[in-house]
């Protein structure tokens, strides 16, 4: 068992907990191996009664996966650099399908593969130190850990909002795009837990969604749902183009922000996050969505968007991506239909979609 995940018990709960603090706790593939491995035993376990995942540090539950790795892997065209989404996938699909009570902590940061690993979850909770985002556009990729199916569920166009900018949202902004349940006051999260733990016995579903209904605390109301009719009136379109000429007619300090941020992201990352949330809204399940985000990632690391955000991100870190094409106009509509091949194989080729 990985250091970098440390498995502990409260009472009849299970604890695991995510412990790269100083990486935000950024998922790596011993880790998901961990995850995956501890929560299957959990299964036969019938001393535990819930499992609960949560971030060690202050800072945040999951910042996302470990990119860098995959920069390096997919530079050196290693035939392992799939390996990552090969595994990480599959867990996502797990938590989504869990037996046992299954409660995830999204204190502080929560973003990609962290959002992978709490919203496909049955009780998510977050704090007043919550920022939940899916910012992969910023680097050339594309929201994924079934993101093009979580987001196509948001009210209205809010997820599609989500998904292109990458902007992050407060605990009430999760709570309203339906990634999240409740929220939890930060300081609280050590009571609720040893709560859950006393449940002994008593840990289905309906008792600890009723424990953590004592902690929890009216979100108010998010950014998200204030400006609900300018996402819906903008982002309704199918074309990046026609959202991005609706965000200039439409006037307002929201509308310009979130404008100025999508100019700033990779037009080809723009046009095939679109395609996939789409995609989404029209798919059987979680698993069709999985195997065409995995279909994509392949062809993301053979193209040069990804290589240049992470470039201009973490590596050099001067936050001046050179994306190519540099504008949306340049993309090809055939270049992205090569993203959603699906020639790379199944990930569930068991699974009946």
């Amino acid at each position: 068992m990985s250091d970098e995940v440390i498995l502990d018990r409260v009472g009849s709960a299970a604890v695991i907990r995510l412990n790269r603090p100083k990486a935000l706790n950024s998922l790596n593939l011993p880790m998901v191996r961990a995850i995956r491995e501890a929560m299957e035993q959990y299964l036969d376990d019938a001393s535990i009664k819930a499992v609960i995942l949560t971030g060690e540090g202050e800072r945040g539950l999951c910042a996302g996966g470990d990119i860098r790795v995959l920069y390096d892997m997919g530079k050196a065209r290693d035939p392992e650099a799939t390996r990552f989404w090969r595994e990480e996938f599959p867990l996502n699909y797990a938590i989504s399908h869990y037996p046992k009570p299954y409660v995830v902590l999204m204190d502080g940061i929560t973003m990609g593969g962290g959002v992978g690993l709490s919203a496909h979850g049955r009780h998510r909770i977050v704090t007043e130190r919550t920022r939940l985002a899916m910012p992969e556009t910023g680097i050339g990729y594309f929201p994924d850990v079934g993101a093009t199916w979580l987001l196509p569920q948001a009210p209205g166009e809010v997820g599609t909002w989500m998904g292109l900018t990458g902007i992050e949202v407060d605990a009430a902004g999760a709570i309203y795009a339906g990634l999240a349940d409740v929220l939890v006051p930060s300081d609280q999260l050590d009571a609720l837990v040893e709560a859950i733990g006393a449940l002994a016995g008593e840990a289905e579903d309906g008792n600890v969604e009723a424990t953590i209904a004592r902690f929890t605390l009216p979100p108010g109301e998010s950014a998200l749902e204030k400006n609900r009719s300018v996402i819906d009136r903008c982002f309704g379109f199918d074309r990046v183009e026609d959202i991005l000429e609706a965000l200039a007619d439409e006037g307002g300090e929201f509308a310009a922000t979130t404008r100025d941020t999508m100019l700033k992201r990779s037009p080809t990352s723009l046009m095939l996050t679109l395609r996939l949330l789409r995609a989404g809204r029209q798919s059987s399940g979680l698993v069709e969505c999985l195997e065409r985000e995995f279909s994509a990632g392949v062809e993301i690391l053979r193209n040069h968007d990804f290589y240049e955000g992470v470039r201009a991100a973490i590596i050099d870190k001067d936050r001046n991506p050179q994306w190519s094409p540099a504008s949306l106009d340049e993309v090809q509509a055939e270049s992205i239909d090569a993203y959603l091949g699906g020639k790379h194989g199944s990930l569930f080729p068991d699974h009946r979609l």
